[in-house]
């Protein structure tokens, strides 16, 4: 049976969680290879300077995430078993969290070393003190670091949405079919820009 009552996009404390929006995915050597990225990756992820100015301007909480790695490779564990070639190390210009979607000095910024952002990492203790009870996800990949981070949420309790026009996968198959396994868990999961945005606004109008 499922549960017959609708859910908010916004059900409580929200927070916008910005994951790896970083400044590209080349390390350091171009002979090695990189990760695989879908068609239009960096236009899907125009959206989040918006996203992130919207949330400032309604007092919402932003944490933003980094993946990077230590030059040695002694963290990527079995990371580097499947199609990703070694990437994201530190020092590495592209490792840096995007210039352009505005990160200020004295945001709450997590660095970590694998993909869920609750994996390793003070994640859980941070939203604790923020009473957080949404969890706003943008940023990439849909199929990887997005998408278990939120199934991680989800056994957290949780409610989880993902920005469907502000994330961007490993392929569109694999973006896709991760959009459809958010939405199984948590139906109204996937949600627009637009509606963000609207939610934002409207949540500020009645602080």
């Amino acid at each position: 049976m499922t549960n017959s009552t609708p859910r908010a996009l916004l059900e409580g404390q929200p927070v916008l969680v910005v994951i790896d929006i970083q400044g590209g995915e080349l390390a350091a050597d171009d002979e090695l290879p990189s990760i695989p990225l879908m068609p239009g990756y960096d236009d899907r992820l125009a959206s989040a300077p918006a996203l992130i100015q919207q949330a400032r301007a309604c007092h919402i909480p932003i944490v933003f995430f980094q993946e990077a790695h230590r030059r040695d490779l002694v963290d990527f564990g079995r990371e580097l078993d499947g199609v990703e070639g070694i990437h994201l190390l530190e020092g590495d210009p592209g490792t840096d969290i995007a210039t352009s979607i505005g990160m200020r000095p004295d945001d709450y910024f997590i660095r970590k070393r694998r993909y869920s952002c609750f994996f390793g990492t003070e994640f859980e203790i941070l939203l604790k003190g923020l009473k957080a009870e949404t969890l706003i996800l943008i940023g990439g990949h849909t199929d990887v670091c997005v998408h278990y981070t939120f199934v991680d949420a989800h056994q957290h309790d949780y409610f989880c949405r993902v920005v469907e026009d502000c994330v961007a996968g490993s392929s569109l198959e694999a973006h896709e079919a991760a959009l459809r396994a958010m939405e199984y868990l948590q139906t109204g999961a996937r949600r627009s820009t637009k509606e963000v945005l609207a939610a934002f606004s409207d949540r500020a109008t009645v602080r």
